[in-house]
């Protein structure tokens, strides 16, 4: 947390649906980060160390999906919870790291700042 705010990192390419997320990580009074692609996001992590919950695509450009990033995520910060969406993709949370979320886009904001303030209850 930072400054008593957790902190969640938004990762997404698509640059209004990233806006969006913003604004409801915002709305449910969490900091917000934002990365276009599991580089950037890593690269944030690298360089912060008090990011509480990464929320992320699956479809993303680069060398590294939504899913490897989550799985990255788990083995390199374990303590960083983990919110997984996408637009295509239909997963099982069993393909996912233990603990994370998946939702299907388009996702109800209600359900995702709900399972957001119950993964940082997790954190705590």
């Amino acid at each position: 947390m930072n400054n008593g705010k957790a902190v969640v990192l938004v990762v997404e390419d698509s640059t209004i649906i990233r806006m969006g997320a913003v604004d409801l990580v915002l709305s449910a009074g969490y900091e917000a980060l934002e990365a276009n692609d599991a580089e950037e996001a890593i690269r944030i992590l690298e360089s912060r160390n008090d990011v509480d919950l990464v929320f992320t695509d699956v479809q993303m450009p680069g060398t590294m999906d939504g899913i490897k990033l989550s799985h990255y995520i788990r083995d390199r910060w374990p303590p960083v919870q983990l919110i997984v969406a996408s637009g295509e993709a239909i997963l099982e949370e069993s393909s996912l790291p233990t603990g994370s979320k998946f939702f299907s886009k388009p996702y109800d904001e209600r359900t995702i700042i709900e399972t957001m303030a119950l993964l940082m209850l997790k954190d705590v």
